[in-house]
């Protein structure tokens, strides 16, 4: 099974059976997202593709794609992307390709487009370090975090004073919206109004081992699944509840299957897959209720 340490409830949710692995031999993979026609959808950013891996069979569902990195999917099952190659938020059109959602801020550009999740109602929020422009390219003067509606000219600004926002997951009421800042090595919760405005942003975690934390995802009980050099789990009070090795170290992961209850991380140069004794928040089931 996945090693288990500092267990502090989680080994009773970990499957026997050992990581699977579901492709390698990639560049740098992140933004993993199950889709319900395309089932495992994933990003490679340094060789600007977006893969597929459909009935066990891996082959690109996009390329270029804009050095991609977070991916969900919006009301109508679009793909969005966060594009650090085009410095942009895309939505996916009819013909497979792709549409800015956002670009700039204030007239200027975006730093580089990193993690993004929809509500139930269609809004979007979505982090922007900039990880992926060089230092003189910046026009933004802070690493923000941002919301939009389709159709909004611009995203509005709703956080500033991140080091480097990272990864993005909402409680499953939607109340919550967590967001990692991975320089500071803790997580951060803040309570989110009907018109997206985030107050609060106390820190909800911290990160065992020096571990930076990445991309997130919330299972039904409301346990946050940190990728930070391993999988950390904390409960839905912040109590930490243990960690998972990895076999290599993951950058994001996502819930996938019909139920929901295969763990899929994007860890460097390959993905992989554990099933747990737990139901995660995805875009499908929601998509689906």
């Amino acid at each position: 099974m996945p090693g288990v340490r500092f267990d502090d409830g989680l080994g009773a949710l970990v499957a026997p059976s050992p990581w699977e692995l579901v492709a390698d031999g990639l560049g740098f993979t992140e933004g993993p997202l199950w889709h319900p026609r395309h089932q495992l959808l994933f990003s490679d950013i340094p060789n600007s593709r977006i893969y597929r891996w459909l009935g066990g069979r891996l082959d690109v569902f996009r390329e270029p794609s804009g050095g991609s990195n977070g991916l969900t999917l919006d009301r109508e099952h679009r793909v969005l992307a966060c594009e650090h190659d085009n410095r942009r938020v895309s939505r996916e059109t009819a013909d497979g390709g792709a549409e800015p959602l956002a670009t700039h801020y204030d007239g200027k550009r975006l730093n580089s487009p990193n993690d993004i999740v929809v509500r139930s109602d269609g809004r979007i929020f979505f982090t922007d370090p900039p990880y992926g422009i060089r230092e003189e390219q910046r026009e933004l003067p802070f690493n923000g975090v941002f919301t939009l509606l389709p159709g909004d000219a611009q995203p509005t600004l709703l956080i500033d004073d991140f080091d480097r926002p990272n990864g993005l997951a909402f409680s499953p009421d939607e109340r919550t919206l967590y967001i990692a800042d991975t320089n500071r090595h803790h997580v951060r919760a803040f309570e989110v109004a009907p018109d997206g405005t985030l107050t609060g942003g106390r820190v909800f975690a911290e990160v065992r081992e020096e571990g930076r934390p990445d991309g997130m995802k919330v299972d039904m009980d409301g346990r946050l699944f940190v990728c930070a050099t391993t999988v950390q789990v904390f409960a839905a009070d912040g109590r930490p509840l243990g960690v998972i090795d990895c076999p290599q170290m993951p950058a994001n992961c996502a819930w996938g299957g019909d139920d929901a209850s295969w763990l899929y991380i994007t860890a460097r140069t390959a993905v992989y897959r554990t099933r747990l004794a737990t139901r995660g928040i995805a875009p499908h089931l929601r998509l689906a209720d």
